[in-house]
């Protein structure tokens, strides 16, 4: 009896509807193992090889990654990937969540206003470079000429050192805090209306409806925005490319620009892959340590 239970059990797959289910999946199956699971395994190969896409790949073990760490423009664009992560995601977050907090209020137009913070966000980061790189331009862009009116001098956005970085992450708030509203928007509505009446009853003012209803029942969004925020910030590359290339003096360019120079400007096939695994090691670390504090956070 229950050898035969065990029988239909192992061959229930077989089945007509679950076959006509795998049938469905296979496609997408397909496609994900061909674009996505296979080439992260061929890109963890490939990091042990001096390939140069021109010649037989020669095996160096660990050679890339000791070229890595050796390597000046390595560890500046570590610096500046590290630097954006810090100036675009507190602004990102926190924006994202002051604007959701002002669109959660009943006001005339309401509903236009969402709509009009959300739309960045459906351009592409080609649009929005481009966009933002004639608002930034020195000489005839949309913010020196205010600036201008309003008695100061002009500015060298993307042509400063000292700016650059902080113009692109000007342009990438105004472009994606959009998304981080509508999350934070969700989550504000889902909260039970009685909490705060219970707790204004017994006298709480604005800040304590905040500190202690808004904030503990927004935590899982926040885990989710900070988390997905920070792994969109460590792979920028969009934005840096169009807008200033990496530079000026190789002040802008972040790990995946540099990624990219050594992959397909230089050739240096098998030491690319090594310096993306490498950024993908500490975009999984940060994720993980979040995760778990924002974790320890919640059990408390």
């Amino acid at each position: 009896m229950n050898g035969a239970y065990g029988r239909s059990r192992r061959f229930a797959w077989l089945e007509k509807d679950n076959v006509i289910g795998y049938v469905f999946l296979a496609p997408f199956l397909i496609f994900l193992f061909l674009f996505m699971i296979l080439p992260i395994f061929q890109g963890l190969y490939m990091s042990f090889f001096d390939w140069n896409a021109l010649t037989p790949p020669a095996f160096v073990g660990l050679g890339n990654f000791q070229t890595m760490f050796g390597e000046v423009d390595f560890w500046s664009s570590l610096w500046h990937t590290v630097y954006f992560v810090i100036i675009s995601t507190l602004p990102l977050v926190g924006l994202g969540l002051a604007i959701a907090l002002g669109l959660n209020r009943s006001f005339r137009g309401k509903t236009i206003a969402r709509g009009l913070f959300f739309f960045p966000y459906l351009l592409t980061v080609s649009v929005v470079a481009t966009i933002w790189r004639w608002v930034l331009q020195e000489h005839f862009g949309l913010l020196n000429y205010y600036l201008g009116k309003l008695g100061a001098a002009s500015l060298k956005w993307l042509g400063d050192p000292n700016l650059a970085m902080i113009s692109i992450a000007l342009a990438t708030l105004w472009w994606t805090v959009g998304f981080n509203v509508v999350v934070f928007l969700a989550a504000l509505q889902e909260i039970p209306e009685q909490l705060y009446e219970a707790a204004r009853i017994d006298g709480a003012t604005p800040w304590q409806l905040f500190r202690h209803i808004t904030l503990p029942q927004l935590q899982t969004s926040l885990t989710f925005v900070f988390i997905t925020q920070i792994i969109a910030s460590f792979q920028v590359f969009g934005q840096v490319n169009v807008m200033t290339g990496g530079g000026p003096f190789g002040s802008t360019r972040t790990l995946v620009q540099y990624i990219y120079e050594q992959g397909f400007k230089y050739l240096k096939m098998g030491y690319a892959s090594a310096v993306a695994y490498l950024l993908f090691a500490i975009m999984f670390v940060c994720t993980a340590l979040q995760w778990k504090l924002f974790s320890n956070d919640n059990d408390e």
